[in-house]
């Protein structure tokens, strides 16, 4: 678990938290009108649930980007100002007269 696994978890248990304090005040509700603690401890609930969930079965995005970077063999030092020109395609020499 590294510091973008963390990242993603926090923002994942920070918008559940929010959507289900949305989902409980519904849009006819005045915001005086909302049982405040009973909100609060669903949207508690569900970002513990969810907090969890991260931590027994991961996040498919973390996941992916690792499996992506190990795969392709991402270069973490590139230099933009490096003369070398890796995505260039090589063109075949043609060979000389009498030469095959």
């Amino acid at each position: 678990m590294n510091k973008e696994f963390w990242r993603a978890t926090g923002i994942r248990c920070l918008r559940t938290f929010l959507t289900t304090i949305l989902g409980v005040w519904t849009g006819g509700q005045l915001i005086t009108e909302v049982d405040w603690k009973f909100t609060l401890i669903s949207a508690i609930s569900a970002t513990i649930y969810i907090f969890i969930t991260c931590i027994l079965a991961g996040l498919p995005e973390v996941e992916a980007a690792s499996v992506l970077e190990s795969h392709l063999d991402i270069d973490d030092d590139y230099d933009e100002n490096d003369d070398e020109d890796d995505w260039s395609v090589k063109e075949e020499e043609e060979p000389e007269e009498g030469e095959e």
